[in-house]
């Protein structure tokens, strides 16, 4: 079977849900060549002035991670359509509505991390070589929903999973691992915690959510009314306001878990006390996929409006062996990097590292631009962010194009500097000036240059 190129895929995209890569045999539609091609609804480009932000949160993530003994893990985009059917559940709005699947090969763009984590993990068997996996991946993730303020048809998620560890220690020990890397980026955030039970309380529980959604259907929206009897639960979830004031009285899960549930969130709780994490429960959090039990969990914001989740996960103890793997429990979270990235826009971006160029080498001469060309050379080997114009143009354009590029330090050298075996290095910040001795080699010149720029 011959499966077409990623970029293939994506000039395939329309509004429709079920995506098959070969369609009838209709000619392809091209626009006219005046016109200009522009991104596709709900995929943005990433531009290199924020790009340094987003660089800033992987970093982070990627530090604080492996304090915790994660090790990173890279899956394809590609998953079998059955992966997520199984794992996320046929009567999710995920499965129903947003995944991007192409019908005639039975493949999905992966629309979240966790399943496509646990496939590789049960088709490498990971739980042989160490019984629990600490596991974190970073990439892009596809839905089709309606494109809004920190939500795309492409997004990004830093994801996190602990498999083969049942203790509720473990939860509470992810749940500091997210707030503090949230912490560490400088955002504020609240945490909320809920129970969704196992499949001991959940069952009869369900079925007394049932007669209580019943009971109120005529004023539940056309969503929610489906839902009483697909996903029951997902209506306690619903944002309109009509929903979330009809689901106010409706019975509660916690009020409903069986002793060791009860006994693990407690754990939970305390846990969190003893590591001076705030929370606050939500009886009313389920979560949008049907692998979580017990501990779910959110980290909200109140800085992006409707879209308050900045990160979220919970426990998911009978998926493995729900795609084929072994009797694992396992918990996890993801968090969305448009939002982080969005809030620390909002932020001024406090904190981020500073970004630049450390010398920009203006070359005067014709006869200036081979030897600082070999310069420049040099003190990139040396670790140095080196920049350079070829181009001839006058020390003013030469030393705007260096603002342009933050650089630090400017070294002028014309045709009487090279002769002189001299150059001046100007301070960019102060515009303060200083001769520099370009005498000896290129390598004995970098030596001195590298020197002076470390002071």
């Amino acid at each position: 079977m011959t499966f077409p190129s990623f970029s293939d895929l994506i000039l395939n995209f329309s509004d429709s849900i079920i995506l098959p890569v070969r369609r009838a045999q209709a000619p392809v539609v091209y626009p006219e060549r005046s016109l200009k091609i522009q991104a596709i609804n709900g995929f943005k480009d990433i531009l290199p002035d924020s790009v340094v932000r987003w660089q800033h949160i992987e970093q982070r993530a990627r530090d604080i991670f492996e304090r915790f003994g994660m090790q990173e893990i890279r899956m394809p985009i590609l998953e079998k359509t059955e992966l997520f059917v199984r794992s996320i559940g046929e009567a999710t709005d995920v499965v129903e509505k947003e995944m991007y699947t192409f019908a005639d090969k039975g493949i999905t763009m992966r629309p979240e991390a966790t399943a496509s984590i646990m496939r590789a993990f049960i088709e490498h068997g990971l739980h042989v070589q160490q019984p629990v996996q600490r596991l974190y991946t970073i990439g892009p993730m596809f839905r089709h929903e309606r494109p809004q303020k920190g939500r795309l048809r492409q997004f990004h998620q830093l994801d996190a999973e602990i498999i083969g560890a049942v203790e509720a220690q473990v939860d509470a020990e992810l749940i500091a691992m997210g707030q503090m890397l949230l912490d560490e980026l400088g955002l504020s955030v609240s945490l909320e915690l809920n129970s969704l039970g196992c499949p001991v309380c959940r069952p009869p529980f369900k079925e007394r959510l049932v007669v209580y959604l019943e009971r109120i259907s005529t004023g539940l929206c056309e969503d929610c009314r489906r839902r009483t009897h697909t996903n029951p639960l997902r209506v306690l979830d619903c944002k309109k306001p009509t929903c979330r004031e009809l689901a106010q009285d409706a019975p509660s899960l916690l009020e409903a878990l069986c002793p060791d549930c009860d006994r693990h969130f407690h754990e939970v709780e305390e846990a969190l006390t003893r590591l001076g994490i705030g929370f606050s429960r939500n009886r009313f959090m389920v979560r949008g996929l049907d692998y979580y039990t017990r501990t779910t969990f959110e980290f909200l914001t109140t800085d992006l409006g409707a879209q308050a989740a900045v990160g979220a996960g919970g426990r998911y103890d009978g998926l493995i062996e729900q795609l084929g793997g072994p009797a694992l429990p396992g918990i996890g979270f993801a968090m969305g990097m448009e939002r982080i990235a969005l809030l620390l826009e909002q932020q001024g971006d406090a904190g981020l590292p500073a970004t630049g160029t450390d010398i920009f080498l203006a070359a005067l001469g014709r006869d200036t631009v081979a030897p600082c060309s070999l310069l420049a050379h040099l003190l990139r080997r040396e670790g140095m962010r080196a920049a350079m114009d070829y181009s001839g143009r006058s020390l003013k354009a030469q030393l705007k194009q260096a603002n342009r590029q933050n650089a630090r330090f400017t070294l002028i050298v014309g045709d009487d500097e090279l002769a002189r075996r001299q150059g001046t290095l100007r301070n960019m910040a102060t515009q303060e000036q200083r001769p520099v001795d370009l005498s000896g080699t290129a390598a004995e010149q970098c030596q001195r240059l590298i020197r002076v720029l470390r002071a």
